[in-house]
């Protein structure tokens, strides 16, 4: 395509906060910005002066700044940003206190409810209040298992406000795989709801929420949401309803628990490949610093203006969508099946309260397009400025349909970061053309480029891994309970030393954007959520006539697919019952997310010398592409039972 899909404006470009920002830079450091390209360079080159101007741009509320900006700028990992700087997350948040909404949340078999910015300041005063009188002190862990509502984002809140740290699962996932995570974490607090709504059907977990408590002796007081019932106690063990914890406390304005940059304020988890899910520590500066840079200046943010994301708490997403309360816009919540009671659900939502940024998964574009539905003619959506997509790469055809069905005047920015950065590397920019099939820019101050397997930087059109070679603020402040970082360097750090090494296989374009062609290691990504191996393999070896099992993602109709192969027992044959048996254990132990589309018997799993199975060879061959290295295999052979099989067709 010669020409781009969408074009700013003359007079956005203008208005836009990146543009402030560049004359901002231009005034201040004697710079010379003429277009996005040289403020990214300056923003690379001269990260120390970046940062502190994102910190004075974004207005950030801190008890003491820092005279040093960044210790070991050159260790990756062991750079300090904002050594001395102390602040609180809350506080940022909470900037506003009046009338205005500041949280909108639909949900199925729900009303609608809207929040003012001033009741959800008492209602964080008023828990925090209570948390503190429980004893809650800077470093202790509240946890969350909940779906996308108010409380969620009150709770987590008013847990920042104390200088407590943070962690949240959806209540889709199965009872071991919020074990499995809140369990390594020791927390003081659980919340909960007693269930949720999806597809239109009520989901009870108290049965769960009991199994969970068992396996967390950590946890002091449980506290419930009622969401399917006017009261969640009812039937779960030691429940404290959220409202009766409240009670009695003041709602008056808080002192706020003023912490160091890097103190642990998110703990997200990563997907499971390995064992366990690894614990990944996010800062409170850093995370604010980060979000305040892509919510004003990539997504330009403005007072006022009314931000959606579909996303479920256990995803970075989430953490996302709530900072954005700092750039004070009113956050837009959804909780259910984006498709109930139609496929228009989420566009009777913008028009309803004229939503600005509408954040879904590129799953979902190419859900509705096939679903043959045209918004454009069928709704107004003259509130929206911007439509984000991430998750999977968004393909060329999702573009089309956007500007074709959907909205033509509106920036689509497809964006690709994850939970190890709680951020972005690629985003993008309305200041900018969306190029068709491209994520537009890099972020500012991310110094990102794409190496060969040497690790030698390759040309625009080359595809790649995806790196970083400098450090920024929001790198992980480590894992949770990792000796020496031995894990966090591994996961990052050991393809190329000192360099951050991300597992996307990426290529630049000649616009400058980038393109992402998927993952580069053995995590299955089905729309967009990413899914460990070992997660499946728990549950679905659980199962009494599974010997063992091996899954991949197989690229399929622009996504990708769960695909599990299973070695049973002798003389046992997969059947449909026993193909259901394995689902179910797997959707109720794990999540509805994790269930493989198929399931396939084997007779043997392929595997190296010192036991390990290889998902990544059995990748390979089944999408037809060679496989090197056979001589690290113990059983090559077994490599031929994956070949052709007719079921993959």
């Amino acid at each position: 395509m010669n020409r781009p899909l969408w074009t700013p404006s003359s007079e956005l470009v203008e208005s836009a906060a990146i543009t402030k920002f560049a004359r901002h830079v231009e005034k201040n450091f004697a710079a010379q910005i003429p277009d996005f390209n040289a403020l990214h360079a300056w923003s690379v080159e001269n990260k120390a002066d970046f940062w502190n101007s994102v910190w004075q741009f974004c207005d950030v509320q801190a008890s003491r700044t820092s005279s040093t900006t960044v210790k070991n700028e050159s260790s990756m990992p062991g750079a300090v940003w904002f050594p001395d700087a102390c602040l609180n997350f809350t506080e940022n948040l909470l900037r506003r206190n009046d009338d205005s909404p500041a949280i909108i949340s639909r949900g199925e078999q729900k009303e609608d409810r809207v929040i003012s910015c001033a009741e959800l300041n008492r209602k964080v005063f008023q828990l925090a209040r209570a948390f503190q009188a429980h004893g809650i002190q800077p470093g202790d862990r509240i946890v969350a298992y909940m779906p996308n509502i108010p409380e969620t984002v009150i709770c987590m809140l008013a847990a920042a406000a104390c200088g407590a740290t943070w962690s949240s699962c959806s209540p889709d996932f199965g009872a071991q795989g919020v074990i499995d995570r809140f369990g390594q974490v020791e927390p003081r607090i659980l919340i909960s709801v007693d269930g949720y709504f999806y597809g239109g059907k009520p989901f009870d977990i108290r049965n769960k929420l009991n199994e969970i408590l068992r396996s967390l002796p950590s946890v002091e007081k449980f506290l419930i949401v009622p969401y399917l019932s006017e009261s969640g106690t009812a039937s779960t063990d030691g429940a404290v309803d959220l409202e009766e914890f409240c009670s009695g406390h003041s709602d008056a304005p808080i002192k706020y628990v003023q912490l160091p940059f890097n103190h642990p304020l998110f703990i997200l988890f990563s997907s499971g490949t390995t064992g366990a899910p690894k614990c990944i520590v996010h800062g409170v500066g850093g995370t604010l610093l980060q979000h305040l840079k892509e919510h004003r200046l990539h997504v330009n943010l403005k007072k006022g203006e009314k931000l959606f994301f579909f996303t479920t708490c256990g995803w970075m997403m989430w953490n996302w969508l709530a900072t954005a309360l700092a750039s004070e816009v009113a956050i837009v919540l959804y909780e259910g099946s984006p498709f109930v009671p139609n496929e228009y659900a989420f566009f009777d939502y913008i028009d309803d309260y004229g939503i600005n940024y509408f954040g879904i998964s590129a799953k979902y574009i190419d859900f509705i397009s096939k679903s043959g539905i045209r918004p454009i003619d069928t709704h107004s959506l003259s509130s929206l400025r911007s439509i984000m997509s991430t998750g999977s790469p968004l393909n060329p055809e999702g573009f089309d349909y956007v500007y074709e069905a959907v909205r033509k005047d509106v920036c689509l920015s497809s964006i690709s970061g994850g939970t190890d950065l709680i951020s972005c590397f690629v985003l993008g920019n309305p200041a900018l053309p969306v190029w068709r099939g491209e994520i537009q820019c890099k972020g500012l101050a991310m110094d990102v480029a794409v190496f060969d397997d040497d690790g030698k930087e390759v040309n625009a059109g080359v595809k790649g891994e995806l790196v970083c070679r400098r450090s920024f603020p929001s790198m992980p402040v480590g894992f949770w309970q990792d000796e020496n970082d031995a894990k966090y360097q591994a996961a990052y750090f050991e393809t190329f030393p000192g360099i951050w090494h991300h597992g996307d296989y990426v290529e630049i374009t000649k616009h400058g954007g980038m393109i992402v062609h998927g993952r580069s290691d053995a995590v299955l990504n089905p729309s967009g959520v990413r899914i460990g191996t070992a997660e499946v393999y728990r549950q679905a070896e659980k199962v009494d006539e599974v010997v063992e099992s091996l899954v991949i993602g197989q690229q399929w109709d622009g996504d990708t697919r769960v695909v599990l192969f299973v070695r049973l027992r002798p003389e046992l044959v997969l059947d449909d019952e026993l193909t259901d048996k394995i689902k179910k254990a797997i959707r109720f132990n794990a999540s509805p997310r994790h269930v493989p589309a198929k399931i396939i018997q084997v007779e043997d799993i392929p595997r190296t010398k010192n036991g390990k199975i290889t998902e990544v060879a059995v990748r390979k061959i089944v999408h037809g592409e060679s496989v090197d290295n056979l001589e690290a295999l113990d059983n090559p052979e077994a490599l031929d039972l994956y070949r052709n099989l007719p079921q993959l067709q």
